[in-house]
């Protein structure tokens, strides 16, 4: 068995999630936390509300932090290390931390000011995306340039599953996509609840407010191999990927290809929800996926792997 750790993006967080971590790891989400982001995380995420938990800088440090403490678990109960990792989104800093290329605190700071700078962006120029549904990437991406063709700003932003793209654009873009999806080929396009058209060129202006910030750190040799969103490969230069990040489509489905090409068998989503176990299923459906969304589970799932 080779199994590899998948860890999610923001649209997984929900109030009250991830209870026990919040009890259990103060030393992760306390007041050092609270400090470091200028607010309070556990609180944020244990009372919201929604409204609040759902913006983009409190979302993403919210799903960084629970996840990564459900990962230590997970870590410290496994007998056997994961062969390779990779994150939606956000969820590619997690998996960074988890195999020690960043520390900890070092993920959480650019993980708020990665939050800062997409929310500041969408802010200044007003953006938002959509899933495509009954559209394969091929047909999106045609969709996408004709826009642009024409003057527009859409691009495609999410290669999640088979099935599943994700399209990004400008406000007036969206809604075209939106009213004339049947005569463009796509069975419907749906507007998601986003602040922003994430994973775009609309996304410039965040890439570059990010770039001091991963400037700063220190980068350590992974423990195993993490997996790029913007390539779909091994990350090499941990700072070019992650800017590069926020203005590149999300290559989740070719990733998990990638992996299972390499011998990955089993996916393990760790983290609120069970969004990435669900590409999973629909992207390589001979691997076995398993969920890990409570400190309790990571122990179990532990258990479970280290007997096979």
């Amino acid at each position: 068995m080779h199994y590899a750790v998948l860890f999610p993006g923001q649209g997984s967080q929900a109030v009250g999630m991830a209870e026990d971590v919040l009890a259990g790891r103060t030393d992760l989400l306390g007041d050092a936390a609270n400090a470091a982001l200028g607010w309070d995380l556990a609180e944020t995420i244990r009372n919201g509300p929604a409204e609040l938990l759902t913006q983009t800088d409190r979302a993403q440090p919210s799903l960084y932090a629970t996840a990564y403490a459900m990962w230590e678990a997970f870590r410290d109960a496994v007998a056997t290390p994961p062969s390779a990792a990779a994150g939606h989104s956000v969820g590619e800093y997690t998996a960074l931390v988890a195999a020690g290329v960043i520390d900890y605190w070092d993920g959480l700071n650019l993980v708020a000011a990665r939050g800062k700078a997409m929310a500041q962006s969408a802010a200044s120029n007003p953006s938002s995306m959509a899933a495509v549904l009954g559209a394969d990437a091929e047909t999106a991406e045609n969709v996408a340039r004709l826009r642009r063709d024409e003057g527009g700003a859409l691009w495609v932003a999410n290669l999640n599953s088979p099935g599943q793209v994700v399209i990004a654009g400008g406000i007036a873009d969206i809604d075209w996509l939106v009213e004339n999806a049947r005569d463009l080929g796509i069975r419907r396009a749906v507007q998601l609840n986003v602040a922003g058209g994430f994973h775009s060129p609309l996304m410039a202006s965040a890439a570059a407010a990010l770039q001091s910030a991963l400037g700063a750190v220190h980068y350590r040799d992974a423990a195993f191999p993490v997996y790029s969103n913007a390539t779909a490969a091994p990350t090499e230069d941990v700072a070019a990927s992650l800017a590069a990040q926020l203005t590149s489509p999300v290559r989740f489905e070719e990733t998990l290809l990638n992996m299972v090409a390499a011998g990955i068998d089993t996916f393990v989503h760790i983290g609120p929800g069970d969004v990435t176990a669900g590409l999973a299923k629909r992207t390589a459906k001979e691997a076995t996926t398993r969920v890990i969304s409570s400190l309790e589970e990571a122990s179990l799932v532990a258990q479970e792997l280290s007997v096979q």
